[in-house]
């Protein structure tokens, strides 16, 4: 196997999913706050809270069509970039992203319409019920998406058919209930919500700094802080739990987050800092604190938490034992009616995943060595630093986002919301919620290597049959693309919040 396709195929991905990500938060939490000001408007009658609809919904707008224009794009790759993968698990992936299409983009899309269009065409109550529908699918969109990755992260209600030499469903109910999915999705959408307050909170800040749509800018501050704090304090309480489950099927990724190498007396230590040393297998200079992390985890005071070094001699154990299955499915191969190679496939079929590993150092993994063994038991290690690092950013980011909601929310209920240091806070702030988002999956993603669906198929054997050369020429592609698509999304923001509600939102209301 050609490891430049692999690298390449990889950075491509990760490039267009990273940046698809920055539309799709803000639409999410933009969806809602448009709910909540429209529903104050039908409730007060204020015309004011229409302006703000209409205003935010306008930046609602831009940022949902290119968050269409760049996800279009990734789906395609799964054909294109990841044919085998897709071949091998499409009949369990590829139902969440159908379900997707059909059922949430769909009405999301149809809604979005309506709600740009309808103002003077349906009634207050006709109009509110349009604009919660475009959260309603915009939220059912990520679910179906983060069912879809969570079985990546944790594959359940599937089986290995040696016939087909697929993975299909045997339980859809187990991959639509997977714990990994659900809890992802909770901390995802609670993470968008903080996006779209953030953004809110900083572009009204802005106005304030300079004196312009103080009473607009005031109101959708007071919505956002209230909003955003909730939101805040939910994505922690929901990141705790999504770390918890992964403790559960995803031992390595939280061992290589906290940089710990050895398996420590329970409840384990939380790194609070440290610098890992990925060929020393330490990570020096630690402070940490006492129990923390086993707490936090694992939610008892006598469960270890194994360290990377231990997770790599049960790797070994793993890859052992999967060469036993995938002994007995060469012979399947051969000879379908073999009971007792159909026996022992289905008692060591979990780890023939593992026996995959071996694969990038030899074709014939029924007699590979035991150096062989120990370099694909290592590769289970993903590359520990960035990891760590991300994972910190991102956990300060959102302590600091509690700070500010809550700084927001004082100030906005005593009216002392002017206050130019607070202004300046809330402004600045505006990109760190795209760059906690991005970290997190960041995190969740690069943490899962070296496997695209855990335990199940390594990175490196899902890729399409691909020179580097028609790799290098659509990664090219894509950055040309998106960068234009960037210049033309700062553009449009830019113009739309220079512009302000005066012009963008009295004009549309009259005769509203």
């Amino acid at each position: 196997m050609n490891l430049d396709v692999v690298q390449l195929s990889r950075l491509q991905f990760g490039l267009t999913a990273l940046y698809h990500f920055l539309f799709v938060p803000l639409t999410l939490g933009l969806s809602l706050l448009l709910g909540i000001m429209e529903t104050v408007y039908v409730m007060t009658g204020r015309q004011i809270w229409k302006e703000m609809t209409q205003f935010w919904g306008t930046l609602f707008g831009i940022n949902f069509a290119m968050g269409v224009a760049t996800g279009i794009t990734m789906e395609f790759q799964f054909g294109t970039n990841w044919a085998y993968y897709s071949h091998y698990v499409g009949d369990i992936f590829g139902v969440p992203l159908a379900i997707e299409g059909l059922m949430a983009f769909f009405l999301e899309g149809t809604f979005v319409g309506l709600f740009f269009f309808g103002w003077n065409k349906l009634s207050k109550g006709g109009h509110l019920t349009v604009t919660w529908l475009v959260a309603l699918g915009s939220n059912l969109s990520a679910l179906w998406i983060l069912i879809a990755n969570g079985w990546m992260q944790h594959p359940v209600g599937a089986y290995f058919n040696f016939q087909t030499m697929r993975m299909e469903v045997s339980d859809f109910a187990a991959v639509l209930f997977n714990s990994v999915a659900q809890a992802k999705f909770v901390h995802t959408v609670s993470a968008g919500y903080v996006v779209g307050s953030v953004f809110v909170l900083s572009i009204s800040a802005l106005y304030l700094l300079r004196g312009r749509h103080v009473e607009l800018a005031k109101r959708s501050i007071a919505v956002a802080a209230a909003f955003g704090l909730a939101s805040a304090l939910s994505v922690v309480v929901l990141g705790d739990e999504s770390g918890y489950v992964a403790t559960q099927n995803q031992k390595m990724k939280i061992a290589a987050m906290e940089g710990m190498w050895h398996t420590e007396p329970a409840p384990a230590a939380l790194n609070l800092i440290g610098f890992p040393d990925q060929d020393a297998h330490v990570t020096r200079h630690s402070v940490k604190v006492p129990y923390l992390l086993g707490l936090i985890t694992t939610r008892s005071f006598n469960t270890e938490l194994p360290g990377m070094i231990d997770l790599v001699d049960q790797a070994k154990g793993r890859i052992k034992t999967g060469q036993k299955a995938y002994e007995a499915l060469q012979v399947l191969m051969k000879d379908p009616n073999n009971k007792a190679a159909q026996k022992t496939l289905h008692i060591y079929e979990d780890d023939m995943g593992y026996a995959l590993l071996l694969k990038k150092y030899t074709d014939n993994i029924d007699t590979a060595t035991p150096a062989m063994i120990d370099k694909a038991a290592w590769d289970t290690v993903p590359h520990v630093a960035p990891i760590f690092w991300s994972f910190r950013i991102m956990v300060a980011c959102g302590f600091f986002f509690i700070a500010l909601f809550v700084i927001a929310y004082v100030l906005s209920i005593r009216q002392q919301i002017n206050k130019r240091w607070f202004l300046w806070m809330a402004a600045l702030s505006l990109p760190l919620p795209w760059v906690a988002a991005e970290l997190g999956w960041f995190v969740a993603e690069y943490g899962r290597q070296p496997w695209v669906i855990e335990g199940i198929l390594p990175t490196f054997m899902g890729v399409s049959s691909l020179s580097t050369t028609q790799l290098y020429t659509s990664l090219g592609g894509f950055v040309v693309l998106y960068s234009f698509l960037a210049v033309v999304e700062v553009y449009l923001m830019v113009k739309y919040v220079r512009r302000g509600p005066s012009e963008d939102g009295r004009q549309k209301t009259e005769g509203g």
